[in-house]
């Protein structure tokens, strides 16, 4: 008998971190304000890049100091500081003190379970969000917390960790390519955020991929670890979810702003984010509608196997229960049985016996019940 090799079935799972569940909680009675990192530390040491760029040209400058501070910025150009790292909560502080930025502001950005949002206030528009991406080599969905504030002629950003999706921004800052250059400084924070919303349609379109590939099985050879890896499915659909419905608001937030440092010149290019928000949503609705039958689809294979089975059996019963019959009669311990006296008594039995049998599958073969 030849052994079914072992199924190797990508599982998915969300990476821990942003989540909440582990690493640092903040502190119950904590005063309104507190600075406390919430998350889990995935960096050594807190990086600090800033670029400078107008229609002219660009400059990029590695690891600066926290302490020069609001001193980066020019006000004859863009100027986009990017934070890898919030764990470290006096940094953060030194950051507020420096660009003016509210201390309620400051506790959202170091607590990484911050549901992603949009307030305005009189300097800076402050934005949360989640970035995902899709981790090919350990099939896990990343999940990393994000913080934008927009200020008169800067962007700052803030990560968890060194790895972003924001090259891309990068490129057409330092090729010119695009409009970027030329915009302001609204522009460069919709671009990190249409950057993060377009890896969603990759996380989303690799997760749809992945549920297709197990809904086709479940309905070819379902397995009893598919029902595990549905569940993780499940996890990785509802992670996607939390993070994509409150950005749908955020940027809708952002399209009805009357704040000064959101130009109207960049109004239609947030409407067309709020767009692939919509559209994200309507795919991660849909996949989850689809994990929400695997389950069903998954037991009522299993039934109908099973019943396959049974009713081969039934079959094979129903064709054995006549001969039996016959064998257990012939197999009496009477002495006046006069077929026992036959010459070919034995031959006869075994005639009559293959003809019901015969008569008994043709039967069942024409009902189609075989």
């Amino acid at each position: 008998m030849k052994t079914r090799p072992p199924r190797q079935s990508p599982r998915i799972r969300v990476a821990a971190g942003s989540s909440g569940i582990r690493g640092k909680r903040i502190r119950p009675g904590s005063f309104p304000g507190a600075v406390v990192f919430v998350g889990e530390q995935r960096l050594a040491k807190v990086q600090i890049d800033v670029i400078h760029y107008d229609g002219d040209g660009w400059s990029e400058q590695l690891d600066v100091s926290a302490r020069s501070g609001a001193d980066v910025v020019r006000q004859d150009s863009i100027t986009w500081m990017n934070v890898s790292g919030v764990h470290d909560v006096d940094l953060v502080e030194r950051l507020g003190e420096c660009f003016g930025i509210h201390p309620m502001t400051l506790e959202d950005i170091a607590n990484t379970t911050q549901r992603p949002k949009v307030e305005e206030f009189p300097d800076y528009v402050f934005m949360v969000l989640k970035m995902i991406a899709f981790n090919e080599d350990t099939k896990t969905i990343d999940v990393e917390h994000v913080s934008v504030i927009l200020g008169d002629h800067f962007v700052i950003s803030f990560l968890e960790d060194d790895g972003d999706v924001f090259d891309g921004v990068r490129d057409r800052i330092r090729a010119a390519s695009g409009r970027i250059r030329w915009m302001q400084a609204d522009y460069l924070a919709y671009s990190l955020l249409d950057a993060v919303v377009d890896h969603y349609f990759l996380a989303v379109e690799r997760m749809g991929d992945i549920i297709e590939e197990v809904d086709d099985r479940l309905l070819e050879d379902p397995h009893p670890g598919d029902i595990k890896e549905i569940h993780g499915l499940k996890r990785g659909i509802l992670s996607l979810r939390k993070a994509v419905w409150p950005i749908r608001e955020e940027v809708a937030m952002i399209c009805k702003s009357e704040s000064k440092l959101l130009s109207a010149d960049c109004r239609v290019f947030w409407r067309d984010l709020y767009d692939h928000c919509i559209q994200i949503i309507d795919l991660v609705e849909t996949h989850r509608d689809i994990l929400g039958g695997m389950h069903d689809t998954y037991l009522s294979t299993l039934s109908h196997r099973m019943n396959e089975v049974m009713k081969v059996l039934t079959i094979i019963s129903t064709i054995f229960i006549p001969l039996t019959f016959i064998a257990g009669v012939y197999g009496m311990n009477f002495k006046e049985m006069p077929e026992l006296e036959w010459r070919g008594g034995y031959y006869s039995v075994w005639a009559v016996m293959l003809v019901i049998s015969a008569s008994l599958y043709l039967f069942f073969r024409r009902k189609q019940w075989l």
